[in-house]
């Protein structure tokens, strides 16, 4: 086989002579070869172009393409093997998967679907997606990841289930952080938003189509597979996937609970929309600015239909619900909240400057069983554990001055109910000027440790303490005895003396 080069200079050598033999003697070919060059050349063909030799396999590639075009493209290479192997074809399955290659790309380029760019205006369009969120203690959570198609703007939530109140509630906090409704909104075809098909016409769910009316919103859905419509939320959806939901790509360790989770959604839409796009070379929040001049206005009260009963929170941050008390945030204590139950779970839900946002979720109560959760209320002191003398006279403060002992005897001879405690304070005060404050306060902390809280034992302790040794007490024993003697009685009855009468 010539090269490319080669056949060129034998057809310029043939131009230049016009003589088979002349340009195959300045060529160095022989001069069938360039007849052959010049034939091909004079019939249109390519020259440079190598000619494919009669192949085995040419006699069954109809039957190949044949078997392509009735499976759509689908059928594989070792059926098709089977099949022509039995009419009669000898050669390898190398052979045959050579051929349906060829015969697949042939048919895939003739049915290729075309796509016309999607060039979004300004005010017209948002969409909505669902993706897989992570699980937080052995529970599944879902992404809302809505997407405003001409400035990129997008908004991330997570939640823990996809009814419709969870819906309206998203699309009411959406809304207004992008400051506005736009006309359209898409998602996909879910039960909460189409409830039926009928002659592939998708039937809407009435309560989403009032959602959309209170916003003055038209609720679409995407077309089946069709990539053009959805191609921007379902990124959304990857890119917040991909970022949130911890992996072994994203080495992001697992939520503690689910604020955790809310405050990394939060973080990660403010990074997203304050990155230059690629597409549009601007940071979405800069296109949303001016996007927002045409969009329209959000009614005041969210949507809140679908969010269940009105409940008033009493000032202990607690509702009502089915005779039943359940806690809330305490910063919704006085204000209303909407309750209903999913399942065998209450929601409740409170409406913020942002929207409507899910403020407690409790498992369904019985009467006379309430259901409390200490994260509703802020942290208390504990008195009892921390209790702290404070002086209100001078005499309490000239007690306490004396140290760390005195609030120890002080706490623990009022709680033992000790009598004249006032007294007994102004004498350990005394005490202090003989003995020194650090002496009388370390006598006061083994009082209290030991409970003794009687008269003189401060002194005692005290004594103990700085040396001194108390007197030996008496003790009764066969030498001496305390019982009182007769004498007395040995003169009763006798005349004093010079007492005549």
């Amino acid at each position: 086989m010539k090269t490319k080069e080669e056949i060129m200079e034998i057809l310029e050598a043939y131009d230049l002579t016009g003589s088979y033999r002349a340009a195959a003697e300045l060529s160095g070919v022989d001069h069938h070869t360039v007849k052959r060059y010049v034939e091909l050349r004079g019939r249109g063909g390519d020259p440079t172009k190598r000619q494919q030799r009669p192949k085995m396999i040419d006699d069954y590639l109809p039957k190949i393409e044949e078997l392509i075009e009735r499976s759509g493209g689908r059928i594989g290479a070792d059926r098709v093997h089977e099949k022509i192997a039995a009419m009669g074809f000898t050669g390898t399955d190398r052979t045959t998967r050579r051929a349906v290659a060829a015969a697949k790309a042939s048919y895939q380029a003739g049915h290729r679907r075309v796509f016309r760019p999607w060039i979004p205006e300004p005010g017209l369009w948002i969409q909505w997606d669902w993706g897989d969120g992570p699980k937080i203690a052995g529970r599944k959570t879902w992404l809302w990841c809505a997407w405003l198609a001409w400035s990129r703007f997008r908004v991330i939530i997570p939640v823990l289930d996809k009814t419709l109140p969870t819906i309206a509630s998203c699309l009411d906090s959406t809304l207004r952080q992008i400051g506005g409704a736009p006309t359209y909104a898409l998602t996909d075809n879910e039960r909460t938003v189409t409830s039926d098909h009928i002659a592939r016409i998708p039937v809407r769910n009435p309560q989403i189509i009032e959602i959309g009316h209170h916003y003055g919103l038209t609720i679409r859905t995407c077309v089946p597979a069709d990539p053009q419509s959805k191609g921007g939320s379902e990124a959304t959806v990857r890119i917040a996937k991909r970022d949130l939901v911890p992996t072994d790509l994203n080495l992001r360790p697992a939520y503690r609970d689910f604020a955790e989770l809310e405050d990394s959604c939060r973080e990660f839409t403010a990074e997203v929309n304050n990155k230059v796009h690629r597409a549009t070379r601007r940071r979405p929040v800069e296109a949303l600015a001016e996007e927002q001049h045409r969009l329209h206005r959000l009614p005041k009260n969210p949507f809140t239909a679908a969010l269940g009963t009105t409940r008033r929170v009493a000032n202990d941050a607690t509702i009502s619900v089915d005779s039943v008390r359940y806690s809330v945030p305490h910063q919704l204590a006085g204000q209303s909240v909407w309750a209903r139950f999913h399942g065998d779970e209450l929601v409740v839900t409170a409406v913020a400057e942002d929207g409507a946002i899910e403020a407690a979720r409790h498992r369904r109560s019985t009467p006379g069983n309430p259901s409390i959760k200490d994260e509703h209320y802020p942290p208390r002191e504990n008195k009892e554990g921390e209790r702290t003398p404070k002086a209100t006279s001078a005499e309490e403060a000239a007690f306490l001055a004396l140290g760390p002992g005195a609030a120890s005897w002080l706490v623990e001879a009022a709680t033992a109910g000790a009598r004249r405690m006032r007294p007994k304070m102004a004498e350990a005060v005394q005490l202090a000027k003989l003995h020194g404050i650090a002496e009388v306060d370390r006598a006061l902390g083994t009082a209290a440790i030991a409970g003794r809280f009687a008269e003189n034992d401060l002194i005692s302790i005290l004594d103990h303490h700085i040396g001194r040794t108390l007197a030996e007490p008496t003790r009764a024993s066969e030498d001496h005895s305390l019982q009182p003697g007769t004498s007395a009685w040995s003169r009763f009855g006798v005349a004093p003396e010079g007492d005549e009468h």
